[in-house]
């Protein structure tokens, strides 16, 4: 049987709640956000699967300049699998990381990171239909955690086409994250230029 036939007996994609990451926002603020894409994600915290609020996959709030309504909901899902919402502050769907990411694709001088981008998309979808039979946005939360987590096993030093892409996909969103409002201010907790009514320093006399 096809994977096209298999699609049409699948059940709707279902949201997924990423609450209980084991690898937190806090761990990879402390390593740096540029740093972030090359510290691993442990395999078992990539997807929860104890469930505390319903996260419902967005949709673009304004007209895609490169993805495609499909390839974009498998980013924003993506996302927010890597950095999810959590008690402290809201993860990649609200931060709209998949937007973000859409619009720097479009904006490449070059069309190698975009023809990379969509090829890697393909391939997070075959791997799932190769490991459930069916693509990855229809697969279960189980099944979508075995295939990122396989993805992510070699970060360190990426060989095959779905570490390699892996590492980009985790980079895209840790920079698109913490550029973001939500990133900076509710996560990083980032004051700007707020008055101080007295600087905590030292006593220079």
């Amino acid at each position: 049987m096809s994977g096209r036939s298999k699609e049409k007996t699948e059940s709707k994609p279902k949201p997924v709640d990423h609450s209980r990451n084991a690898v937190t926002r806090r761990e990879m603020l402390m390593r740096g956000a540029g740093a972030a894409a090359g510290a691993p994600i442990l395999a078992s915290g990539i997807a929860a699967q104890t469930p505390r609020r319903r996260r419902v996959a967005s949709r673009p709030s304004r007209a895609l300049k490169f993805f495609t309504e499909a390839e974009f909901a498998l980013v924003d899902e993506l996302g927010e699998m890597i950095i999810p919402t959590d008690d402290h502050s809201p993860g990649a769907r609200e931060a709209a990381v998949a937007a973000y990411i859409d619009a720097r694709l479009a904006e490449a001088f070059e069309s190698g990171p975009r023809n990379e981008w969509r090829a890697g998309l393909r391939l997070v979808d075959q791997l799932a239909r190769e490991a459930s039979g069916k693509t990855f946005l229809r697969a279960s939360v189980e099944e979508r955690r075995r295939v990122l987590s396989r993805m992510a096993q070699n970060e360190a030093d990426p060989q095959r086409p779905e570490e390699k892409f892996f590492r980009e996909l985790k980079s895209r969103v840790a920079d698109a994250y913490y550029t973001s409002k939500i990133g900076l201010l509710d996560e990083m907790e980032y004051k700007g230029n707020t008055f101080l009514r007295e600087f905590a320093g030292e006593d220079a006399g």
